[in-house]
C-alpha cells in the first residue's frame, strides 16, 4: 500500500523505485462531476510522480470523454476487479486541495441531501479548478495578531457579555444571538474575529445575499486592517481562485456566501452567520444544501463555536434554543442609545390609494421630508404593475410557458415581463380575446410607487432599488452609497434595500403591503413576512432622530399581525410556533419535498405516483400527495410534487436511504427532471 503523505522529494523517489503495476496498488475511489450517486473506480495513473491521496484531482476517463474529479479515498481493490478498470490519466496535484475534514464534510453532505457525491465535491472548488487547472497553492501561514484597530466603539454591557461567553466557549457550541436592528451585532463580530485570529486560528463569515458583502468588506476592513479571503459568486473567476488559495493558506478572515461553506481553512476557529434567519442560505437548485445546517456540522466536526446572528431568528434556531441544543444570546438595546422606532398600522380598507401610497404614508411622507430627513419605502414587488386587464371581457395578459401573468414595466420596449421564465412580449393596444382597447393597469410594484413619489414630491429625489435597477455590475454598490450619503430623500424598493444597510438619516420607513405574507401557499410566509416588517422597521431611526414605521394592511386584526406590532418578534414567534406545533410541520417535523417536471403534461404525475407506490412507507412516514405544483407550469414545462413528512429527522433519513435507489431504478423516472430537496424552504 503506497503511504499516504510523503513530501514531494521523497515521493518522487518512491515512485521512481516502485516495482511494475500490481494488485497491491491502491484502486482510486473518485467523485466525477456527473449525476449518479458514487464514486467511480480507476487504477492509478501509469505514469504517477506523487503517490495520489484523498483530496487531489485527478484526470480520468469517463465514458468517451476525460473529466476532472477529486479522489474520496484509496483502496485495496475493486469490486469490479483491476481486470474491468481503466487507469486514470494523469494526478493534476502535488498534495491534496482538500484536507480530509472536509472531505468527511463533503461526503456528509451528499449523503444528507442524498445528492451525488460528484456534484458535491465539485461545490468545493472553484471553477478553474474544477475544470483541471493549475491550483498553484502558496504554503502561507497561519492567521497571527491583527494589526491594533482604529477609533473601535466601546461595548455596552450585552455585548460584552456576548463576546465573553463565545470566547470563553471549549470546542463546540452553538451560540445564537438575537439582537434587535441597529443593537451592535456586527462589533460582536469583530471582536471575536480579533480574538480567533490572535491565537493563530480562522474565522469564517458567511452573509446571506451578494449585495450584503461590500459594506462587510468595508467594515472588516476598516477595523481589522488585514486582507479578507472574499468568496462569492460576483467575482471573477481568477479572482475566486486568488481568494480560495488564501483561505486555504491561512487568511484569518474568509467571507463569502453560501457556498464559502465549503471554503478550505488551514485553522478554523470561529462560523459567523449573519441573518442567519435568511432564505438566501438555501440553495434551490442542483445541489440544494442549507449553508446555515452545513456550518453547525463543520462547527461540530472542526470542535470549534459556531455563531448565529439574526434580529428575528427562524423559527427553528429559536426552537433550537428552547430545547437547549443553541445557547441564546440577547442584544436588546440599539447601540449608541438610539431608540426603537414607533411602529403603526395603517388600515387601508376602502381608502383611495394613489400608486398603492394612502393618505396617511403620504403625509408622513411629506411631513419627514420637510425635516430634512429621508424616506425609506418597502415593496416586494417589482415591475410598474402586476397585471393588464380588458376591462371589457375580462381578458389578462397570461404568460404563455407559465401559469402567472406577466408584468407590465413602463420603460422597456417589449413592456411585458413574465417574473418567472423571463418571457418578454410588446404591450398590446388591443385585447386578444374581443379586440377591446379598454385595457386597464391594475395593482402596483415599485416603477409604479416610484412615478407616483415624484409626481407628488417633485422636489425630492427617488431612489429605487430592487433587481431591475441593479442589473449592472456595481450598480447595487452605488445605489446604496448614494443613499447612505444622503443625497436621495426617498428610496423606494423590495427586501433588496430592507437588509442590514445603515441609514442614518432615514426616520419614516412604510410597508405598503404587509398582507401578502398573511395568507400565502407557503407555511412559512407569514414568518418571512414578519421578519421582513422587523427588518424594514430597522433601517428607521438609527441615529440621534427618532424613527418611525408605518405599515399597510387591509387585515389590521390579524391575530399575528397584531402580536407582532404590539409585542414584538419574540411574541409573534411564540404564536407562530404554537401554530407550527398544532400543525405538525418544522421544526416539530421533518420534510424532504420530491419535485418532478417534463414538457409531457401527464409524465411528472406518473412518475410521482410510481414513487409513491414504490416508497413503501414505514409507520411514523406520511406521504403528502402526490399533486401539481402550485405554479403547475413554468417555463414550458409541468410540474408536481410529493411531499414526505416525519416526526423524526432520523426516521426521514432512513427512508430516504431506501427509498432513493428505487427511484433512480424506476422506468418512469427516465421520463421527467425530477429532483429531492430535503428540508425545503420553499413549497412552490
Amino acid at each position: 500500500m503506497i503511504p499516504l503523505l510523503l513530501s514531494p522529494a521523497v515521493a518522487r523517489i518512491f515512485v521512481e523505485s516502485l516495482p511494475p503495476m500490481s494488485s497491491d496498488y491502491p484502486v482510486l475511489r473518485v467523485a466525477v462531476p456527473a449525476p449518479l450517486a458514487r464514486c467511480f473506480d480507476y487504477l492509478i495513473p501509469r505514469a504517477c510522480p506523487y503517490p495520489p491521496q484523498p483530496g487531489m484531482r485527478v484526470k480520468v476517463p469517463f465514458g468517451r470523454d476525460e473529466t476532472v474529479g477529486l479522489i474520496m479515498e484509496l483502496a485495496e481493490w475493486s469490486a469490479l476487479g483491476e481486470e474491468r478498470l481503466k487507469h486514470a490519466i494523469s494526478l493534476l496535484d502535488e498534495q491534496p486541495l482538500l484536507d480530509e475534514p472536509l472531505l468527511g464534510l463533503l461526503r456528509w453532505a451528499s449523503a444528507y441531501y442524498h445528492h451525488p457525491i460528484g456534484e458535491v465535491a465539485a461545490a468545493a472548488l472553484p471553477g478553474l479548478l474544477r475544470r483541471g487547472r493549475a491550483a498553484v497553492l502558496p504554503e502561507g501561514a497561519a492567521a497571527g495578531p491583527l494589526p491594533p484597530a482604529d477609533f473601535a466603539p466601546a461595548l455596552n454591557a450585552a455585548q460584552a457579555g456576548a463576546v465573553a461567553v463565545v470566547a470563553e466557549a471549549q470546542g463546540f457550541r452553538a451560540f445564537l444571538l438575537q439582537g434587535v436592528t441597529g443593537s451592535g451585532k456586527t462589533e460582536v463580530y469583530l471582536r471575536l474575529i480579533e480574538q480567533v485570529a490572535a491565537r493563530g486560528a480562522q474565522t469564517l463569515v458567511l452573509a446571506p445575499e451578494i449585495g450584503l458583502t461590500p459594506q462587510l468588506v468595508a467594515r472588516f476592513e476598516r477595523r481589522l486592517k488585514a486582507p479578507i479571503a472574499l468568496m462569492h459568486s460576483g467575482l471573477t473567476e481568477r479572482e475566486r481562485v486568488n481568494n480560495w488559495r488564501a483561505a486555504r493558506a491561512g487568511a484569518p478572515v474568509v467571507l463569502g456566501t453560501r457556498s464559502a461553506v465549503f471554503a478550505p481553512l488551514k485553522n478554523p476557529g470561529l462560523i459567523i452567520l449573519d441573518e442567519e434567519h435568511d432564505a438566501s442560505f438555501k440553495q434551490q437548485d442542483g445541489f440544494r444544501y442549507h449553508a446555515r445546517d452545513v456550518a453547525i456540522v463543520r462547527a461540530q466536526r472542526a470542535d470549534i463555536p459556531v455563531l448565529l446572528g439574526s434580529a428575528t431568528p427562524s423559527l427553528e434556531s429559536l426552537h433550537n434554543a428552547r430545547r437547549g441544543r443553541y445557547r441564546l444570546l440577547s442584544l436588546p438595546q440599539r447601540a449608541c442609545g438610539a431608540a426603537h422606532p414607533a411602529l403603526r398600522l395603517v388600515d387601508v380598507r376602502g381608502q383611495a390609494l394613489q400608486g398603492g401610497l394612502s393618505a396617511p404614508l403620504l403625509e408622513a411622507v411629506g411631513e419627514h421630508l420637510r425635516r430634512g430627513e429621508q424616506v425609506l419605502l418597502f415593496l416586494n414587488r417589482r415591475g410598474y404593475a402586476p397585471l393588464l386587464m380588458c376591462h371589457a371581457c375580462g381578458w389578462s395578459a397570461q404568460c404563455e410557458r407559465c401559469d402567472a401573468r406577466l408584468v407590465l414595466y413602463l420603460d422597456r420596449a417589449r413592456a411585458l415581463h413574465c417574473q418567472h421564465c423571463g418571457a418578454q412580449r410588446a404591450r398590446p393596444e388591443h385585447c386578444a380575446a374581443c379586440r377591446s382597447t379598454e385595457l386597464r393597469v391594475l395593482g402596483y410594484g415599485t416603477e409604479r410607487v416610484e412615478q407616483t413619489l415624484r409626481e407628488r414630491f417633485p422636489a425630492a429625489e427617488v431612489l429605487r432599488i430592487d433587481r431591475d435597477s441593479t442589473r449592472r455590475k456595481g450598480a447595487l454598490q452605488d445605489l446604496l452609497t448614494r443613499a447612505q450619503r444622503g443625497r436621495a430623500q426617498i428610496l423606494i424598493g423590495t427586501q433588496m434595500l430592507a437588509k442590514g444597510h445603515h441609514l442614518p438619516n432615514v426616520t419614516l420607513a412604510g410597508i405598503l403591503n404587509a398582507d401578502q405574507g398573511l395568507f400565502g401557499a407557503d407555511f412559512r410566509a407569514a414568518e418571512r413576512m414578519a421578519q421582513l416588517i422587523v427588518q424594514v422597521a430597522g433601517r428607521a431611526g438609527r441615529a440621534d432622530k427618532p424613527g418611525r414605521v408605518l405599515i399597510q394592511t387591509h387585515h389590521p386584526a390579524h391575530p399575528l399581525l397584531t402580536a407582532l406590532i404590539r409585542d414584538g418578534y419574540a411574541a409573534f414567534a411564540e404564536a407562530a410556533l404554537a401554530e407550527r406545533a398544532q400543525a405538525q410541520l418544522p421544526p416539530y417535523s421533518s420534510l424532504a419535498l420530491l419535485r418532478a417536471e417534463a414538457v409531457k403534461p401527464g409524465a411528472p404525475l406518473e412518475f410521482l405516483h410510481a414513487a409513491s407506490a414504490a416508497a413503501q412507507a414505514p409507520a411514523g412516514v406520511r406521504l403528502l400527495g402526490p399533486v401539481s405544483a402550485p405554479m403547475a407550469r413554468r417555463a414550458g414545462r409541468h410540474r408536481a410534487q410529493l411531499l414526505v413528512q416525519t416526526a423524526r429527522r432520523a426516521d426521514l433519513q432512513r427512508f430516504l436511504d431506501a427509498w432513493m435507489p428505487r427511484l433512480e431504478a424506476m422506468k418512469a423516472a427516465r421520463k421527467v427532471r425530477w429532483s429531492l430537496d430535503v428540508d425545503p424552504v420553499e413549497m412552490l
